[in-house]
């Protein structure tokens, strides 16, 4: 019988109160936004909204909902993003708000909530300021129509916003910001384009991996956690090679809400405490910059929780019930590296981020690495850094990936 947390302490599993599964969820949005109130603030960026704005209005519109529209979102949405969203959200005097897109929409229309019926600037909710479960009050009925597989964000806790004022990004944390519903429409991300589909799929498994590893892990978060590995290992890379394939499309966006759910009942560990800071100082989508990383830790972490990263090895297909439990954990590491290939990630690096010299990148490693620190997620790793570990890991991450003529890039 394997031990669990639950024998000896309560633990709160969080997730949309409902969520809407399918190609053709989004017509449910004007029935459950009209059970919240008659005004909308929908969030999106201006490039989603051009896709499916016009949709997500309509169906409001049949519903007896008017839309308040803000599509100024960013891909890495800014304190001016929310306090922006908010001050529409407030001028007219809205009841809900619907957010359409991925991460960064969900994110903008998640902190306007906090600010619509919390106290404060949007920075004193960080978990560096206000611990995790910082946000007092619950933010307004809130409706995620997700057009990515990646994020998960419909279905958590987690708010990243960046800090344009000191180029780093903070994380807010508390369950009074799950999504109320989750609308979850492959034929949405059809629109995605190779390489976002790439960006948020390595994103998923990072949170699928994490998720399973971290020290906060038990047995509810890590059967989504198993079960999103599976789902993006098979599906991902066919999705990434034919974005039509909608099966493709729907099993990564199944796994994608699964990593999320796992995540979000469980923590984020050391990749994304790395990946917050390189990605604010690179400006490397989230994705991007957890698949850059994820290789690294994995082969860091591995010896603290070989069975995990074991079985970690076996769903991606790298080890079998031959293999021992040790050399299975060490064989993770190139099931991760494999599937980030198969998306071509690092060849995007010319077109999404700037990539410093590497004396520039050695001027800002130790600020990095002290901005991991305090962003909470490496104290989940099962492993546990120390400040000099950071910084090694930096280094190896631009001499193996970053760098235009390291080994992953080349």
């Amino acid at each position: 019988m394997h031990d669990t947390v639950l024998a000896r302490e309560t633990r709160t599993v969080v997730s949309p109160s409902r969520i809407e599964l399918g190609a053709g969820a989004v017509g449910t949005v004007g029935g459950h936004a009209a059970r919240y109130g008659d005004t909308a603030l929908v969030v999106a960026t201006e490039r989603i909204f051009e896709f499916h704005g016009d949709t997500v209005v309509d169906v409001l519109d049949a519903a007896g909902v008017d839309a308040a529209v803000y599509t100024d979102v960013r891909p890495d949405p800014t304190v001016e993003n929310i306090e922006a969203a908010y001050d529409l959200y407030d001028r007219r005097d809205c009841d809900l708000i619907v957010t359409l897109g991925g991460g960064s929409s969900i994110d903008t229309g998640k902190g306007a909530g906090i600010l619509a019926t919390n106290k404060g600037s949007i920075r004193e909710f960080g978990v560096d300021r206000a611990g995790y479960e910082g946000v007092p009050e619950p933010t307004p009925p809130l409706i995620a129509v997700n057009t990515t597989a990646g994020t998960g964000s419909e279905a958590t806790r987690s708010v990243v916003v960046s800090d344009e004022s000191t180029s780093t990004k903070f994380l807010i944390v508390s369950a009074n910001v799950v999504p109320d519903v989750a609308i979850e429409d492959p034929e949405l991300t059809v629109s995605l384009p190779r390489s976002h589909t790439a960006f948020t799929g390595i994103d998923a498994l990072t949170h699928a991996i994490e998720a399973y590893v971290s020290v906060k892990s038990y047995g509810v978060p890590d059967g989504y956690a198993e079960a999103a590995m599976e789902r993006i290992a098979r599906s991902l890379p066919v999705a990434w090679a034919n974005g039509d394939n909608l099966s493709a499309r729907a099993d990564v966006m199944v796994g994608q809400l699964q990593a999320g759910q796992a995540f979000t009942n469980a923590s984020v560990a050391l990749v994304h405490g790395l990946a917050r800071p390189l990605g604010a100082q690179l400006h490397l989508p989230h994705g991007l910059a957890n698949g850059l990383i994820l290789p690294y830790v994995v082969d860091f972490s591995a010896v603290a929780a070989p069975e995990k990263y074991a079985d970690i090895a076996r769903i991606l297909g790298v080890a079998d019930a031959d293999d021992t439990t040790r050399e299975a954990a060490d064989a993770a590491v190139d099931g991760v590296l494999r599937l980030c290939e198969d998306v071509s990630l690092t060849g995007y690096l010319d077109s999404f981020g700037e990539v410093p010299p590497r004396e520039a990148y050695l001027d800002v490693v130790d600020d990095m690495a002290q901005d991991a620190i305090d962003s909470g997620s490496p104290a989940n790793n099962p492993r546990k850094p120390t400040r000099g570990e950071l910084v090694d890991l930096y280094l190896t991450i631009y001499d193996d990936a970053l760098a235009p003529d390291s080994p992953r890039r080349s």
